[in-house]
């Protein structure tokens, strides 16, 4: 495995970043690919939690504090904590990352990178001293340290103790794709004190576009959390969907292990494709190659959309396929690069 990064560097200036999912901007230069596209530039797990139809008075009058507290209590049932007033529900987890900054008076803060590129975007538009680090030993020091973990793209995991030893006034602990891992791998269910955890809802359950996520928090940091987005922040439907999927223990363990023999067979392709595997979390694997743009080009060709890296040329980065057909075009696409 050989994953660089430039070490103690300023972030770059607060611009648009470019993320997967961008399926319409690729339609257009790919106008003649076979349709229809699969998209596996994103990590979102591709079988989604089958959402059944739902009262109708759920979409016609305002979420309650009834149906907060229950979100709340399955959230903590489900992430193994102990005081569900630590949790705070958010329309997505990128809504905690932009707000965190704006309740935090100037600070230094260190990201360790490289990682999602949002975090540190959030942190310098807010006037924030930025830096990027190559290490959590690298972060202590900081007034605020933000890791990413499983790390996005790399799929780095670090073990708990290792979080716990970065000093630093607060510590963010980004979990997004950790759902899928064992349990104690999280923070979530002991949190130390001085940190904020956060967690997504759409990735594991392949339902992004309920835009649900949590922080876990110290109680004067949730408090402010909430005080912050303000009443009616998630949506009733999004409630209820959250409620209910994150109850649904025996739909999570199947997937589990559905994406593992995926991820297996996934490993297979890419290896005889002569990919080098460099990290990866159960939603996806980070790949590099020699000339990674140009088979980049070719799989969108064939009507298929990984996720690129303009500052790492040789990276592609491959979320997991949904089916059979999905698995056989890839196979298909990765045999005529």
């Amino acid at each position: 495995m050989n994953i660089g990064v430039a070490r103690n560097m300023e972030a770059a200036p607060a611009t648009t970043i470019l993320h997967g999912g961008d399926l319409g901007a690729v339609r257009a230069r790919f106008p003649n690919a076979p349709l229809p596209w699969i998209d596996l530039s994103t990590g979102i797990n591709p079988v989604a939690w089958p959402v059944p139809p739902l009262p109708h008075r759920i979409w016609a009058v305002l979420p309650t504090r009834e149906q907060d507290a229950a979100l709340l209590e399955a959230a903590a049932a489900r992430y193994g904590v102990a005081d569900p007033a630590s949790l705070v529900a958010a329309p997505g987890t990128q809504a905690l990352l932009q707000l965190l900054p704006r309740l935090l008076p100037a600070a230094r803060v260190a990201i360790v990178a490289p990682t999602y590129e949002e975090h540190a975007l959030c942190w310098a538009r807010q006037g924030h001293a930025v830096r990027l680090v190559g290490s959590v030993e690298e972060a202590s020091g900081a007034d605020v340290a933000v890791i990413v973990n499983p790390n996005n793209p790399t799929g780095c995991l670090l073990p708990p103790a290792a979080l716990r030893g970065v000093r630093a006034g607060l510590r963010v602990i980004d979990e997004s794709f950790i759902d899928l891992l064992p349990p104690q791998t999280s923070l979530a269910g002991d949190l130390p004190p001085d940190t904020v955890v956060l967690r997504s809802f759409g990735k594991t359950y392949g339902l992004a576009g309920v835009r649900l996520g949590f922080a876990i928090a110290p109680a004067a940091l949730a408090e402010r959390l909430r005080a912050e987005l303000g009443p009616w922040s998630v949506s009733g439907p999004a409630l209820e969907i959250g409620r209910r999927a994150l109850s649904d223990t025996v739909w999570l363990a199947n997937t589990a292990a559905r994406l593992a023999v995926d991820g297996a067979r996934l490993d297979r392709l890419l290896c005889n494709a002569s990919f080098e595997i460099l990290g990866g979390t159960p939603l996806f694997r980070l790949v590099a190659h020699d000339d990674a743009p140009h088979a980049g080009e070719t799989l969108a060709r064939h009507g298929i959309h990984v996720r690129r890296f303009e500052a790492e040329r040789r990276w592609l980065r491959f979320g997991l396929p949904g089916d059979v057909t999905a698995f056989d075009r890839l196979a298909d696409a990765l045999a005529t690069r």
